[in-house]
């Protein structure tokens, strides 16, 4: 294959090494302020830019759905190497439910233009949903490979191995295609100072709900809500056993009653 256009999707999450904090009216992550990449998405723009380079060269680019006009965390993707990128940022998107998000993450990429494969974490740090990936591929018509922890493009084809409980299956499928990827598969690279600079001069196209002729559900469509969020009990201590050579029918008492044996 002479040169690739990978996209990769990202999601940009507030920074886990700070206190989060809940939003009074949805009980929802506030997502108001700097969001950073979340680091399950950087192994995808590692294996993305990797495979580019094994394949004649081409194009990654990134698409991201954020509040706020948020791109910092896109940056450091276009830091790494990435070519350009997408956002999708529209007050009537929050809320959305893991469909939503893959309808518009999908309508995003075929506006992008042609894409020979499209790369995802497994799930992202923040939401956990794990079904985002899937769902896009649905809605894009093309096949699907989950938890690929090693890749490689054969002509118009795809070789993994995924990642399964037991060891790995051997996975082929035509391209293009949307994969999955595990964390750890690669080493992200880090940023250079080249790269860095470089990023703030790489363009960000910005679309709304509207744009992609996506119709926004935001929380009401969205199925669910979180209707409390309540601190954590505080661990009881434990009882103490003392070894008087009995012990034993005491503990085997203990884990009757727990109905354990």
């Amino acid at each position: 294959m002479e040169g690739m256009n990978i996209v990769v999707c990202v999601k940009q999450i507030p920074d886990p090494a700070t206190p989060g904090a809940l939003d009074g009216s949805t009980n929802a992550l506030k997502r108001d302020g700097k969001l950073i990449l979340d680091e399950s998405d950087a192994y995808g723009v590692e294996m993305a830019l990797q495979l580019a380079a094994a394949n004649g060269g081409g194009d990654v680019n990134i698409v991201s759905m954020a509040p706020n006009g948020e791109m910092s965390g896109m940056r450091t993707a276009l830091a790494m190497g990435a070519a350009k990128g997408v956002l999708i940022s529209d007050p009537a998107l929050a809320g959305s439910d893991a469909l939503t998000t893959a309808k518009v993450l999908a309508a995003a990429i075929q506006k992008m233009g042609s894409a020979d494969l499209i790369i995802a974490a497994t799930e992202s740090s923040d939401g956990y949903t794990g079904t985002v990936p899937e769902q896009m591929a649905e809605v894009l018509g093309l096949p699907s490979v989950t938890f690929a922890k090693k890749l490689t493009i054969n002509g118009s084809s795809l070789k993994a191995d995924r990642q399964t409980e037991e060891g790995y299956d051997e996975v082929e499928c035509p391209l293009p295609a949307v994969i999955s990827v595990t964390a750890g598969v690669v080493e992200p690279r880090y940023p250079s100072f080249k790269g860095i600079m470089a990023a703030k001069s790489k363009p960000i196209d910005t679309f709304t709900a509207a744009d992609l002729g996506v119709t926004p559900t935001g929380w009401a469509g969205a199925g669910q809500k979180v209707v409390a969020v309540t601190q954590a009990e505080a661990r009881q201590a434990g009882e103490v056993i003392e070894d008087d050579g009995n012990a034993f029918n005491k503990i085997v008492s203990f884990l009757e009653n727990l109905k354990v044996i």
